[in-house]
């Protein structure tokens, strides 16, 4: 049984470990409203990007754009988003594990694989991973980024697929529904998805374009990847915030029952202590009287 001493030892640190993820868990939340505010704003604009770019895949023009040519898979480009930090609860479990589970799928089609990352804990990750090549790193983007921060990597996915080093890019990432429901998703970047034949669905069919069909397709998908992908970093964020959040909670509520535990346990060793002495006494008594 421990003693007293290290019974208020443990009650203290638990204490001060508690006033530390409760402050977290405090920061998180102001964080996680900002982000929230910056991913379901930006929603709209992604949903009328996508839109946009299904239907213009259906103008014949389409099929002569190296953006939209879809070739045979035998190099394969993932970004994945993660996080500088721990203590977010499976946020980065998460999202490697899905990783993981598509390259071990892809290993098994002989396809080969790269890995552009955002965070460091993905990088670290992936660093030990076999047959994998880490082409690109980037430091997570803070809790407020700005649409020039993805440029460079916008730029170094196009210039890959335009010069065939891969044939398909995709987005790993964890979607925000609400603060207590975030899920992972992945998205394909390039080929840029084409529009199912659908007969209900209206086509559009424009006559003129200025300069050239090419360059208006070519410069309108490039944007609507942009949008993609900025919205991607704005979910992931707002996710990030909200498991963290969470994860301190949960992590508060638990020092609360420990402390509940020891302190309960404490004065029971005291009680037990108080009542050996009574009866030593009495003990002691008696026996003079004797």
């Amino acid at each position: 049984m421990p003693s007293t001493i290290n019974l208020k030892r443990r009650i203290t640190s638990i204490k001060n470990t508690s006033q530390i993820t409760k402050a977290m868990e405090l920061v998180s939340a102001s964080k996680l409203k900002r982000a929230q505010d910056y991913a379901l704003r930006s929603r709209d604009y992604y949903d009328l990007a996508y839109d946009l770019i299904t239907r213009l895949s259906a103008i014949e023009e389409t099929e002569r754009q190296p953006l939209f040519e879809k070739r045979k898979v035998s190099r394969k480009l993932y970004i994945i988003i993660t996080s500088n930090s721990g203590l977010a609860g499976a946020y980065n479990a998460n999202v490697l594990k899905e990783l993981t589970n598509r390259i071990f799928a892809d290993h098994q089609k002989n396809i080969k694989n790269e890995v552009i990352v955002i965070g460091s804990k993905g990088a670290n990750f992936v660093r030990n991973l076999k047959e994998v090549e880490l082409v690109g790193f980037y430091p997570q983007y803070g809790d407020s980024p700005s649409t020039s921060s993805i440029l460079p990597l916008l730029n170094t996915i196009i210039e890959k697929f335009k010069d065939k080093k891969v044939d398909q890019v995709d987005l790993i990432y964890t979607s925000f529904k609400s603060t207590i429901s975030q899920f992972v998703s992945n998205l394909q970047l390039l080929p840029a998805i084409k529009m199912e034949n659908n007969a209900n669905q209206e086509v559009t069919k424009v006559s003129n374009f200025e300069p050239d069909i090419e360059t208006v397709i070519e410069q309108i998908v490039t944007r609507l990847i942009e949008a993609e992908i900025w919205q991607a970093v704005l979910e992931a964020l707002a996710s990030e915030h909200a498991m963290r959040m969470l994860a301190m909670k949960n992590a508060s509520d638990n020092a609360k029952d420990l402390i509940d535990d020891y302190t309960l346990e404490l004065n029971t060793i005291r009680q037990a202590s108080i009542t050996q002495e009574l009866a030593e006494i009495s003990g002691g008594v008696e026996a003079l009287k004797g």
